[in-house]
């Protein structure tokens, strides 16, 4: 006896269902994850400092003594940005710089982009911070008293380690806080970056497990995320079809009684 299209249709929707079953509940995991929390405590925001005020009596040189003491050492093209930002007490130039590289083997360009810090004071350059400057500044820009946990100096990021696509190298300090925080400290530049605590850490995870991207977390145009989306609008129309399917089965089974009785 052939099988109906009844039959094909509830075999294909139950096997839809299971496939998708598990990502459906992650969805819903992560959804609930993220509605119901509070973004500032995932960011860290309640645990950052205020920084402090510099004050306007502070006799500071231009930012083109500084210009003129970089140039001197470095080629420049262009100019990224100009900041000035107090690093333990003391106003200081936070210069990005791009330059143009050339490649004369293979005839290529590229931009590269430096950092550079300035006493703002005397204009005179200085280098990366070093380890326990880094840690004076986590320390400072963290709101809770705890002691040093790990410090590990970082150099790359890979694109699922919690300081990817941000300024190289850098100091990653953690503290010995319930919140397991830890305060990335960019070296060049000599000021925090970000802080990352636990809480971080879920919403992270779940965010992955959201968009489907295990590369680097953060692309939502991704194939997978993109099929799995289409089988789940598939699933959900075989639904309605296997609904409207039995429906006029039984329909139909019902007013076959009706006859025979």
């Amino acid at each position: 006896m052939a099988k109906s299209k009844h039959y094909y249709i509830r075999k294909s929707h139950r096997y839809l269902g299971l496939i998708l079953g598990i990502q459906f509940l992650l969805w819903t995991i992560g959804g609930l994850y993220f509605s119901w929390s509070n973004m500032d405590e995932v960011h860290g925001d309640f645990q950052k400092k205020k920084p402090s005020l510099l004050s306007v009596d502070i006799l500071m040189v231009s930012p083109n003594v500084v210009m003129d003491n970089i140039r001197k050492k470095h080629p420049v093209d262009s100019v990224v940005a100009i900041q000035l930002v107090e690093i333990l007490g003391n106003p200081f130039y936070q210069i990005r710089l791009a330059g143009t590289t050339h490649d004369n083997e293979n005839h290529e360009h590229s931009i590269q982009t430096t950092n550079h810090l300035a006493d703002a004071v005397t204009g005179q350059l200085r280098g990366p911070l070093t380890k326990d400057e880094a840690i004076k500044v986590a320390a400072t820009g963290f709101n809770a008293a705890s002691k040093i946990k790990s410090v590990e100096y970082l150099t790359t990021a890979s694109g699922h380690h919690e300081y990817r696509e941000n300024p190289l190298p850098a100091y990653a300090i953690t503290f010995e806080h319930p919140s397991a925080t830890t305060v990335y400290v960019a070296s060049e530049l000599g000021t925090i970056q970000k802080f990352r605590n636990n809480k971080w850490r879920t919403f992270d995870l779940l965010w992955m497990l959201h968009t489907m991207d295990y590369q680097s977390r953060d692309n939502i145009s991704n194939i997978l995320l993109r099929f799995f989306s289409i089988l789940g609008l598939v699933t959900v129309i075989s639904g309605f079809v296997l609904y409207g399917i039995s429906s006029r089965t039984l329909k139909n089974g019902f007013k076959n009684r009706k006859k025979l009785a």
